[in-house]
């Protein structure tokens, strides 16, 4: 699935900086075929590599979201889900949700496995997504400490609200990955949703 973007921002700053981390390369069935830098890895259309999305809640059942920022290569100041990464070389999936929901938002909870999928998405001639993600949800109550280099504002939203700016015409402003996952998640896990509220919430 495609997806099509202005360039709004420099590509700068503290994202170019891990522009050289060794990123995870895989086939259609998640299996590691090789590495290559993150730069190389969003070149063009974008070569297919190990991503993941995070979204958390709050106590009264709020997601949250972060705005990217300026620095970021691809889709800057967009809105998107509450933190999302990729794995490095040699690390495990468990390991990166952890590192990098602390490192982008200050937080730790649990995090609970929803589903995987596939997508592509271009963003002009600056470079393109094409990730193999995996959805994870969480709630905590902690308070959200986010890194102003790669988060420019951030807000929560009710899922209801959110769901009715998507079909309003407002999915315009969110990042193409974010979109897509959250379609089906408010098609499909809407139970998932409600039994995650259910749970305590993590520091």
């Amino acid at each position: 699935m495609a997806a099509s973007g202005a360039q709004t921002g420099l590509w700068a700053g503290s994202d170019s900086t891990s522009e050289a981390e060794s990123l995870i390369l895989v086939d259609e069935a998640d299996r590691e075929v090789g590495h290559m830098s993150k730069a190389l890895c969003h070149e063009g259309q974008g070569v297919l590599h190990r991503a993941f999305s995070l979204l958390i809640f709050n106590d009264r059942g709020e997601l949250l979201l972060q705005r990217r920022s300026a620095a970021k290569r691809l889709w800057p100041h967009y809105w998107s889900n509450s933190c999302c990464s990729h794995p490095r070389r040699a690390e495990s999936m468990e390991a990166a949700i952890h590192r990098r929901l602390n490192e982008e938002l200050g937080l730790a909870c649990p995090l609970h496995f929803l589903f995987k999928f596939r997508y592509q998405a271009q963003f002009g001639s600056v470079g393109a997504e094409h990730e193999l993600c995996s959805v994870f949800i969480g709630r905590s109550s902690g308070r959200v400490q986010v890194d102003r280099n790669e988060i420019s504002g951030w807000r929560w939203v009710s899922p209801e609200g959110l769901a009715a700016q998507m079909r309003g015409g407002g999915a315009e402003c969110f990042t193409p990955w974010f979109t897509i996952e959250w379609e089906r998640i408010w098609r499909d896990h809407q139970v998932a949703l409600h039994a995650l509220q259910l749970r305590r919430a993590g520091p």
